[in-house]
């Protein structure tokens, strides 16, 4: 082959992240993703009901094995995660840049900011514990203790303009507690989203307790509100008018709703809310025995 020749540009496929695989939608859709400027980036799977469905089913086969995790182990893969979006840090900052309209060094400090909150979730998966849970004074001979469990299935409607650290922001603190994410990613900017589900495939994350769906909320995410095995629901990426719709359907079976919250900084601490709002209280009471001046019964 002569120096003149040259290469024929290999395109990207992007694809579905549902139960730890990589498919295309069930029903053959696509739309066209485009930059800041307008030109073309890529065809990103346009979701139907079928792949929101199964995304469920695998979100809850997930369950049981990452809410019984130990939380220091949960804090590993999280961790990992982090080291694995460091490796790929040159790809992000492209996508990210290319889909928020932003220079190399800005959607580099959005890269940047997003493993740091990957590392700061880490951190936070046996502590959580600590600060939500704890002994209660009771007026008996008992002992009384709270402690935080997972919700459950959470579907996540993501931010629609910030596709990456705004995106990773709110699956982090749904699966650092134990609970399996649905996402639906940024309608307009969903290609961030799709690449983060090949990291995610790669860090030791088990299938199915976080997937991905690329295309349209106000398609997807009635029937997500609806779905009676999702418990709860984040309203992030939804406008006024979804919001209120998703809040309605989502009320058939009790589920969970974080309201959207405005958010003007991506990169300020993002404190606990967003951890305790997806996490259930359980309480135990045992009896202490006979305490008396011959000490504990124990």
């Amino acid at each position: 082959m002569s120096e003149s020749t040259t290469r024929l540009n290999v395109f990207k496929t992007y694809k579905l992240y549902v139960g730890g695989k990589f498919p295309r939608s069930e029903s053959g859709r696509v739309y066209e993703v485009s930059d800041s400027k307008g030109n073309w980036l890529a065809n990103a799977p346009l979701s139907s009901r079928k792949d929101a469905r199964d995304a469920v089913v695998a979100a809850r086969k997930a369950f049981g094995g990452w809410a019984g995790a130990t939380a220091y182990n949960r804090g590993q893969i999280l961790y990992r995660i982090a080291e694995m979006l460091e490796g790929r840090r040159e790809q992000f900052v492209r996508e990210v840049g290319e889909a928020e309209g932003l220079s190399k060094s800005k959607a580099a400090a959005v890269v940047d900011a997003a493993i740091d909150r990957w590392v700061w979730y880490a951190g936070w998966t046996d502590k959580i514990g600590q600060v939500t849970g704890g002994a209660n004074p009771v007026a008996g001979p008992f002992f009384n203790l709270s402690t935080p469990e997972p919700t459950g299935v959470v579907t996540v409607v993501a931010p629609q303009q910030s596709s990456f650290l705004g995106l990773v922001s709110v699956i982090a603190p749904v699966i650092a507690t134990g609970n399996t994410a649905v996402v639906i990613a940024s309608e307009k900017a969903p290609l961030p989203a799709l690449s983060l589900g090949e990291v995610l495939a790669t860090s030791d994350l088990p299938g199915g307790v976080v997937n991905i769906l690329s295309g349209k909320a106000a398609e997807m995410g009635p029937h997500l509100a609806a779905h009676q095995d999702v418990n709860a629901i984040d309203l992030a990426g939804a406008d006024t008018a979804l919001a209120k719709e998703l809040e309605i359907a989502a009320a058939d079976n009790l589920k969970r709703v974080l309201r959207p919250q405005p958010v003007d900084d991506w990169t300020a601490d993002p404190g606990t809310h967003r951890m305790t709002a997806f996490l259930e209280t359980k309480t135990v009471w045992h009896p202490t025995g006979s305490l008396g001046s011959g000490g504990s019964s124990y």
